[in-house]
C-alpha cells in the first residue's frame, strides 16, 4: 500500500519494506486532530480518503485554515526538521483514512541508510517547497499591493 502513494512511487522495494516497517492504517473522525501545533511530530500521514485542514492558531482570532490535504497527499513533515514539533494543527474535516508512518523509526532508518534519507528528502522536499509557495501567494493575496489602474 505504501508504494501506491506518489510519495513512494517508483522507490525501490527495499525501501518500501522499510518504510512499511514503520507504517500503520489510521483512522479519523471528523473534527478530530491528527496533530497539535507544538506537539512531537511523531507520524507522518499519507492521506487515502478524506480532507484534513492544515490550521494555525491566531490570538484572538481562533484557528484559521490556510491550505487543506486530501487524497494522495501528504501530512505532517515537521519530523524532518530538529525539535521535531507540529508547526501547525492537523483536522479531519471528514472521515479520514491515513498511513500513519512513525517517524522516529522513519528518522533512524534514514540516519542508519543514508541513500533512503535521500531519497525520502528528495520526495519531502518538493512538498515543503509547494506548501510555502501556496502560503506565500496566500499571504500575497491578502496583504499585497494592488496597483491602481
Amino acid at each position: 500500500m505504501i508504494g501506491q502513494h506518489h510519495l513512494f512511487a517508483d522507490f525501490r522495494q527495499e525501501y518500501l519494506d522499510v518504510v512499511a516497517g514503520c507504517a500503520k492504517n489510521a483512522h479519523f473522525k471528523p473534527a478530530e486532530y491528527l496533530c497539535k501545533e507544538g506537539e512531537a511530530a511523531d507520524e507522518m500521514y499519507l492521506i487515502r480518503t478524506g480532507k484534513v485542514a492544515l490550521e494555525i492558531s491566531q490570538a484572538g482570532h481562533g484557528h484559521m485554515t490556510f491550505q487543506s490535504a486530501g487524497p494522495g497527499e501528504v501530512v505532517g513533515l515537521s519530523w524532518l526538521v530538529p525539535p521535531y514539533r507540529w508547526s501547525y494543527d492537523a483536522r479531519a474535516v471528514d472521515e479520514v483514512q491515513a498511513i500513519a508512518i512513525d517517524t522516529h523509526c522513519l528518522r533512524t532508518k534514514c540516519e542508519a541508510d543514508t541513500a533512503l534519507g535521500y531519497e525520502v528528502m528528495k520526495r519531502c522536499m518538493p512538498i515543503i517547497v509547494e506548501r510555502l509557495h501556496g502560503t506565500r501567494l496566500q499571504l500575497l493575496d491578502l496583504y499585497g499591493q494592488r496597483k491602481s489602474t
